[in-house]
Parts: C-alpha cells; sequence; structure tokens
C-alpha cells in the first residue's frame, strides 16, 4: 500500500475523515480507494445529501420504486440515507476494528429539529437504533438547546457529532455536556466508551470575519485577514486540553472507567478564498487526538502538495494577540459565531427542504422510456 501524506498525518495523531458520501462513491469502490490512501472516517449532512440524491440521476429509479410501494418523501429520504450510511459503515468497519477510535460515519439528524430538545433526541435514538452499526454517529447541531441533546444523548450511549460550533464558547459548552453526559452514565455503572466528537468549522469563520474587516477599511487590521479561523481552532484545541486533562480530576474519575476524550474535529476546511492557500485548513490544523473532515476536491490537493508536521499549537501567543486586535477593530467572536450558527442551521433547513421537494419531483416523475 503506497503511503500517503494522510498516513504521515495519522501518525501525528490525526485522524482524516471524508466529507462526502455518494451512491457512486459507494458502488465504484471509491470510498475503498479514500481509505487506501488514508481516510478514517466519513461526515455527511443535509447538504451533501442534497447534492447526491436531489441534483443527480443516481437514485431516480429506487425513489421511483420507493413511491410505488406506498412511501412518503420523507420515508423515501429516510431510507435512502440509512441504506448510505449503513453501507458507507461497513466498508469502513475493519478500520473500526483495526482503531477502535477511527472508521465512523455521522449521519445528521433532521435539522428542523435544531430547537427541540425532546424530538432531536428521539430522532438520534431512532436513528442511532436503526443504523444498528456501532461505527456510526448522529449529527446534532450544538444550538442551545441541541447541548441539552448532546448531554441526554451521550447519557443514553448514542455516539455523537456535535456540529455547527463556531466560537470557543460553543465548544466549551458541548464539551461540558459531554461530560454532564458521561458522568450521568457513571452514575448508574454504565459503559463510558460512548464516541464523541465536536466539530469546530474553521473557514466560514474567515470568510465571516474577512467581511466585516472589509468594511473598517483599516491597514491596521489587515493582517488579521485569512488567520482568525485557524486562530480560533488553536486556541478551543487548548481548552480541549484542559478540559480532558489526565491530570484533570473530574475527567480522570471518567476516564480510569474507561471513557474516551471527545475529539475536536476540524470542518469547513474547504478554502473559499482562492487568495489563500487550497491546504490553509489543513496543514495549519494538524496536532494529536483531533480530526479533520475535508472535501474531496481538498483533500486531492492535500495528497498532491501537502506537508504533514505537528501545527496546531504555533504561534499561540500569536493566536490571542489577534484575537485581542479583532476586539480593538469591534468584532466580536462570539457574535459571529452564533450568527453563523444560525445560518448554518438555516442552511441545512434549506438544504433539507430542497432535498425532500427534489426527492417528491423525482417519485411522480415517469421515467423515460
Amino acid at each position: 500500500m503506497e503511503r500517503t501524506v494522510l498516513h504521515e498525518t495519522a501518525q501525528l495523531g490525526q485522524s482524516i475523515w471524508l466529507d462526502t458520501i455518494s451512491r457512486d462513491l459507494l458502488l465504484t469502490k471509491g470510498l475503498d480507494v479514500w481509505i487506501e490512501k488514508g481516510v478514517l472516517g466519513v461526515t455527511t449532512n443535509p447538504a451533501i445529501f442534497e447534492q447526491a440524491i436531489a441534483k443527480t440521476t443516481d437514485y431516480d429509479e429506487e425513489i421511483r420504486k420507493l413511491a410505488k410501494e406506498g412511501k412518503s418523501v420523507a420515508g423515501i429520504y429516510e431510507t435512502l440515507t440509512l441504506q448510505e450510511v449503513r453501507a458507507a459503515a461497513d466498508i469502513l468497519r475493519p478500520v473500526y476494528d483495526k482503531t477502535g477510535v477511527d472508521g465512523y460515519v455521522s449521519l445528521e439528524v433532521n435539522p428542523l429539529l435544531a430547537s427541540d430538545v425532546e424530538s432531536t433526541v428521539s430522532e438520534a435514538e431512532r436513528l442511532f437504533k436503526a443504523l444498528e452499526r456501532p461505527n456510526v454517529m448522529i449529527k446534532i447541531p450544538a444550538t442551545s438547546e441541541g447541548i441539552e441533546a448532546v448531554e441526554d444523548c451521550i447519557a443514553k450511549g448514542i455516539n455523537v457529532n456535535a456540529t455547527l460550533i463556531f466560537s470557543t464558547g460553543q465548544y466549551s459548552s458541548v464539551a461540558e455536556a459531554c461530560l454532564r453526559g458521561l458522568e450521568r452514565r457513571a452514575r448508574t455503572n454504565e459503559p463510558l466508551d460512548v464516541a464523541s466528537v465536536a466539530s469546530v468549522f474553521v473557514s466560514r469563520i474567515d470568510s465571516a470575519v474577512d467581511a466585516l474587516l472589509e468594511q473598517k477599511n483599516d491597514c491596521e487590521f489587515a493582517e488579521l485577514k485569512g488567520r482568525i479561523g485557524v486562530d480560533n481552532a488553536r486556541i478551543a484545541y487548548q481548552r480541549y486540553r484542559k478540559i480532558f486533562d489526565p491530570a484533570n480530576a473530574r475527567w480522570k474519575a471518567l476516564a480510569d472507567r474507561g471513557a474516551r476524550t471527545q475529539r475536536l474535529l476540524w470542518a469547513s476546511t474547504g478554502t473559499k478564498n482562492p487568495a489563500y492557500s487550497d491546504v490553509l485548513y489543513i496543514e495549519n490544523l494538524i496536532g494529536p487526538n483531533t480530526v479533520n473532515t475535508i472535501p474531496p476536491r481538498t483533500l486531492s490537493a492535500f495528497l498532491d502538495h501537502g506537508k504533514a508536521a505537528l501545527t496546531l499549537e504555533n504561534d499561540l501567543a500569536e493566536a490571542q494577540a489577534r484575537r485581542d486586535l479583532l476586539s480593538a477593530a469591534g468584532i466580536d467572536l462570539d457574535d459571529v459565531g452564533l450568527k453563523l450558527q444560525q445560518d448554518g442551521v438555516a442552511a441545512f433547513n434549506t438544504a433539507f427542504d430542497v432535498l425532500l421537494k427534489g426527492i417528491g419531483d423525482k417519485a411522480n416523475k415517469t421515467p423515460v422510456q
């Protein structure tokens, strides 16, 4: 097997996951090829399924068949997504069996439930049970209600990917929810080997902050452009290290009983500004006990010309100084993070609605003879 930069990255303690799924990827052994190159997991979201199902013809025949069987549009969506996640989980099962910490596939709860704790937990529990695989995670947006749901799901033994985290405050709340969920299991003497990641979004921070800095039109703040996304992630990692420090008595009590750390996962790591390096959010965020989920185009770029080195704790003093300068510019990262999270939930809602409409249109379309 050819050694790649992904294998080198794994040796440094970071797992590379693939941020996409499709029928073609699964049937043509495309995922197997990525795994051979060093991919260790897969993440999905409503926008990815919208692209895969609504905007290709790969599923048309099956959609019409399911419709004829009397499945509702929502039922068709669930059948297809569960089917694809199960298939990907089976392909990744050897990775899971070998590593114990990777080989996972994530499936998101209905994003329309983001403001309803009870419904989110109920759906997460139902989906986790329906998937019937140990190497799956249920994605839950880290809204205030979602954070409550994360705690409840971990307490129930459901593997969780807490997503749409944009600020260090949001991250701290998710990590706290993880600890509370594990502590609830500990009190009832249940196993603590529940898998969990906290997905911190990176490039969207730069897109938002850069736009705000443009409005300032002040050369004093020009150096902040394209820097805050990585800085924000690095500062979040410092919080992770304190929370899950073996010397932290609260965490040690859980770890001694088999609890796993809730790894930080870097999401939104495709470069959106063409003026920046196409591997900016990969090369600068490599460190132990982390995951980076990467879209195919960016992953191909990293394989082609990326470098693997421990970079996650570089320039920490400078990162904090830039954060202070950002505050001096009148930009509050917590406010930016809250708006980005709200926009992210809205975007997933839209993608989900478009996906359901696309399935409905395909279900009612007469096939071409």
